[in-house]
């Protein structure tokens, strides 16, 4: 257990408190922003402290695994039921959800666009959602929703939660405070967030306009991948997961909460903030994670891992070993092994990868591929470097290098991932993109070559 007191609340409920968290991803944590403000021994008493309500968030069924199961009891100003009245329709254009197969627009292709700009129009995080592409069924919870956000204004009395997702939030450019139920987090360019299903948050801008991407898992939640013969170290930590503390609202102002639910939006007015949670403990939070912790492995002598190696969180799919969403990342790394052709090579895959540019050169397409830009390489379409990468690599003096000022990621899963007419018909998409291969011309002549 870990308890710590979050910052005074009446300073914190319009600037957030200062950067404290708890490290750790899974543990179970105690936190109060009250002295006192948590039971001993009992979760749910007749009479809580301050005239709180116990109130429990679940993130699995109540019979999961112990070591899977999942759940934070929250004590709080007023119970979530009254954080609502009656739910109205209402809607969020640029985001869609699976099953969304737009029947003019083509998947099937080898697909990659520069940054999606930012406009000068007023967007919040939500309003300024654009999904890329969808897969799977939210109805079945499987698969996975790939958003572009642009934001440039904050959430003010706005508040949202996703009981289709939990969201994985990968900023690219600008600074997001996001204020949760359970506490307030700051995340920045080479930082992500993991935002659960089911949590209210707000986001704030800190430093704008802000771009990123965000993977919405509506899948079984993710979680550190297996290290297998790796042992007990390098990927990544769970220490490095950082908790916040618990921090709340207590303020009587309009607000609105809105509500996405098997991918429709909702939208209801209350008289005060839903952020009212004095103090909390349990497993299921919210949390970040510095992406500069990521121990990345590799060979050490010849030949060329697959990129299973660098993933950074996974989420588990009926299939064994089969993802319902990887979420992998490279990022600065030495390479040293010898006889081997060291960017990614060709291949063909059961799985769908979407990819996206943080910052840096991608070292297999050094050119085309920018900051914030994305590409596709839908399920069992063939992909690898372009023309001047694979002549470089091919003819490259092979000595220990260090790949330096790069970062780039993969929302990779099992499910083919369909183009929304945002994808195909408004963001900026490279037409001229599959002739990067162009360049890869028959060298076949009948001698062995090299030995």
């Amino acid at each position: 257990m870990n308890v710590q007191n979050a910052p005074d609340p009446e300073t914190s409920a319009r600037t957030g408190p200062p950067a404290t968290y708890m490290p750790g991803f899974g543990n179970d944590f105690e936190t109060e922003a009250l002295e006192e403000a948590l039971p001993q021994g009992q979760n749910s008493p007749q009479k809580c402290a301050y005239g709180l309500y116990a109130e429990q968030l679940s993130g699995t069924p109540f019979t999961a695994p112990r070591g899977q199961n999942e759940r934070t009891w929250c004590y709080r100003i007023r119970p979530s039921v009254r954080h609502q009245s009656r739910w109205v329709k209402t809607g969020i254009p640029g985001w869609k959800t699976a099953p969304h197969v737009v029947e003019d627009v083509i998947s099937l292709g080898q697909y990659r666009w520069d940054p999606v700009p930012v406009p000068d129009d007023e967007l919040t995080f939500l309003t300024g959602m654009r999904t890329m592409t969808t897969a799977g069924d939210v109805n079945m919870q499987v698969g996975m929703a790939a958003h572009v956000y642009l934001a440039t204004a904050s959430m003010v009395d706005d508040y949202f939660y996703s009981a289709d997702s939990e969201l994985l939030v990968v900023p690219q450019a600008g600074r997001l405070r996001f204020h949760t139920e359970m506490g307030v987090m700051d995340v920045e360019p080479q930082e992500i967030a993991i935002l659960p299903r089911g949590m209210v948050f707000r986001a704030e801008v800190l430093e704008g306009p802000a771009r990123g991407f965000v993977c919405e898992n509506y899948g079984a939640k993710f979680d550190l991948p297996s290290r297998g013969p790796i042992g007990a170290n390098c990927l990544a930590n769970p220490r490095d997961f950082k908790t916040p503390v618990a921090a709340f609202e207590d303020r009587e102002t309009p607000s609105r909460i809105t509500i996405k639910w098997c991918g429709q939006f909702h939208v209801t007015e209350i008289d005060h903030s839903p952020l009212d949670v004095v103090a909390w403990h349990g497993n299921y939070a919210p949390c970040k994670y510095d992406l500069r912790t990521f121990s990345p492995v590799g060979a050490m002598l010849f030949d060329h891992p697959d990129p299973s190696i660098f993933t950074v969180l996974t989420a588990p799919s009926g299939v064994e070993g089969t993802a319902n969403i990887d979420f992998v990342l490279f990022r600065d790394r030495w390479t040293v092994a010898e006889h081997t052709f060291r960017p990614p090579w060709y291949h063909k895959n059961i799985m769908s990868e979407l990819m996206g540019n943080i910052h840096g050169i991608y070292d297999a397409k050094p050119k085309g591929f920018v900051p914030g830009g994305i590409s596709l390489h839908n399920m069992m379409l063939p992909h690898g470097p372009d023309g001047p990468a694979f002549e470089h690599a091919s003819q490259a003096y092979l000595q220990p290098e260090k790949l330096a000022d790069t970062m780039s990621f993969m929302f990779e899963t099992r499910f083919p991932q369909h183009l929304t007419r945002f994808a195909a018909e408004e963001a900026p998409l490279q037409d001229d993109y599959v002739e990067c291969w162009d360049g890869l011309e028959k060298k076949f002549d009948g001698s062995p070559g090299v030995k």
